[in-house]
């Protein structure tokens, strides 16, 4: 939905508060470079305004509450506002949502966090005291990042507004490890020293932080069909809300499937090379849903111009050759749909990864056996994936291990990619399977009800069997397709090949770009 920047550093000029926030255009083009100075410049607030939601100018941010005792910059959506807004009879002089959760923060505090179905990270400061209250949604759907100092608080939804206010910054050794091993960063941090990741499911007052959120424990009986079915079709709805088109992404797959078939003909995108595609599969499932279906051909000769190009705008490495896919398909969906609903969070939940949950299932926790099935490049660094895995180690099952790496650290890599991709092209892309009624209910149910004989996405399957083309309901699953040898042969002079030249070719063009 847009771009939010905050700072309670006294020392940041007009002009530097300026720079940093125009670095993130793209999140909010339609209301762009709105900032506001508290008194004596002791709080500064940016914002970049993507129109989803209520697209008069009175929804702008920096938005004040209603007693003007606090100002709000918010980045996302909360679905059930509307809800909301009756259950505490609030009055509200606008339709949007960022109204009704500084409203609902002056009545009952960061309490209001329990109360969101949303995506969402904010920043709410009070004008009279300075004191400010950071919140991040419980997945990590809207991005945020700060920079880490003990003195002051300096936050942004996207990483160059930051390395723009610090005008120096180091690689961070241990990101650099788990970015070349694991193509994306764990644990809160980035690519820099000082720059870290503001943790899902946590909110800050002031000086210090707290977890409001977690996922469940306890086991769980499966849902029926029908309360599955249930859940997923609300989800959906809720991620319709909009005053402007919506439309999905629809690769052909059982999520993009599922998800566009709750559309009402909606408009659906896929993306591919001429000779290396899923445009069969995508054509199938939309003459299904009866969509108004376009497929987006990537060229082998702008690919890296694009990669380049996204990563001097982002000042971060791109997690895999698929966000550069993602970014080309969106770029061309935006002429049509501001808003795109995308199926990630469906493979962590239903077990979509056939290998590595057999695998984790069959077998004892052994991190070589874990190096060769998930992660990437040819170099060895064990030390690195036991750090990441470390948290998960307290589950005696490899497979509850697995299940809850894969359902926080990996899907916050997935979000971050999608947020990343989406965003650059001034698209909110929406994500209903990460909705946390579908997470809550489906952590603690067993591995044989989510991947049934073998079968991975069995419940899905059979809960959407109706709205499912038998032949994607049988099909196998796979990514998307790049071809990454051929691609660099063509491109560059590297030696080496696949993901070793493509991590190369990312922290190369970031050393290039901070120069």
């Amino acid at each position: 939905m847009c771009g939010i920047l905050f700072s309670n550093k006294r020392d940041y000029t007009e002009l530097q508060f300026k720079r940093a926030l125009a670095e993130m255009r793209h999140r909010g083009p339609d209301s762009s470079d709105h900032y506001l100075f508290c008194p004596r410049g002791r709080m500064k607030l940016g914002h970049n305004r993507l129109k989803i939601l209520d697209l008069n100018d009175s929804a702008n941010q920096p938005f004040f509450s209603q007693s003007k005792k606090h100002v709000i910059i918010y980045n996302g959506e909360i679905y059930n506002f509307r809800e909301l807004t009756r259950q505490f009879n609030l009055h509200l002089h606008t339709y949007c949502d960022t109204e009704l959760i500084i409203e609902l923060y002056e009545l009952i505090g960061v309490d209001l966090l329990q109360y969101l179905n949303g995506d969402f990270a904010f920043v709410i400061t009070s004008l009279d005291t300075g004191e400010f209250f950071v919140a991040r949604d419980r997945l990590g759907v809207k991005p945020l990042y700060y920079i880490d100092d003990l003195q002051y608080f300096t936050c942004a939804s996207e990483i160059a507004p930051l390395v723009t206010l610090l005008g120096h910054v180091e690689f961070d050794e241990e990101g650099l490890r788990q970015y070349k091993k694991m193509r994306t960063f764990f644990h809160g941090k980035t690519l820099y020293k000082n720059i870290k990741m503001f943790l899902p499911g946590h909110y800050r007052v002031n000086d210090k932080l707290y977890r409001y959120w977690q996922l469940p424990e306890q086991p769980q009986s499966p849902p029926t069909d029908e309360e599955l079915r249930s859940l997923i079709s609300t989800a959906v709805d809720y991620r319709c809300i909009s005053d402007v088109p919506v439309g999905s992404y629809l690769s052909g797959g059982v999520d993009s499937t599922i998800v566009a078939s709750l559309l009402n003909k909606p408009d659906t995108w896929t993306v591919g090379f001429s000779d290396m595609n899923e445009f069969e599969w995508g054509k199938l499932a939309a003459e299904s849903c009866k969509a108004h279906h376009t497929e987006i051909v990537m060229q082998d000769a702008e690919f890296f111009e694009l990669a380049r190009a996204m990563i001097i705008q982002r000042k971060e490495p791109l997690s895999v050759p698929n966000e550069v896919m993602l970014y080309k398909m969106t770029r061309a969906a935006k002429a049509h749909n501001t808003v795109i609903l995308s199926g990630e969070g469906a493979d962590e939940l239903f077990f979509g990864y056939d290998r590595i949950f057999h695998w984790a299932n069959q077998f004892e926790w052994n991190v070589e056996d874990f190096e060769e099935l998930y992660t990437y490049g040819t170099e060895k660094d064990v030390e690195i994936i036991d750090a990441v895995l470390a948290p998960y180690f307290k589950y005696k099952r490899n497979i509850d291990m697995i299940a809850r790496f894969f359902q926080l650290d990996h899907l916050h890599g997935l979000l971050r990619r999608l947020d990343n991709s989406a965003m650059l092209a001034s698209v909110e892309a929406r994500v209903p399977f990460v909705d946390h009624r579908i997470i809550e209910r489906m952590v603690g149910v067993s591995f044989d009800y989510r991947m049934q004989d073998g079968v991975v996405k069995a419940p899905l399957k059979r809960a959407f069997s109706d709205l499912l083309p038998k032949e994607i309901i049988e099909r196998k699953k796979i990514g998307f397709p790049v071809p990454l040898n051929r691609l660099f042969q063509l491109a560059t002079d590297n030696k080496k090949a696949g993901f070793d030249a493509w991590f190369d070719f990312n922290l190369s063009v970031i050393q290039e770009c901070l120069m």
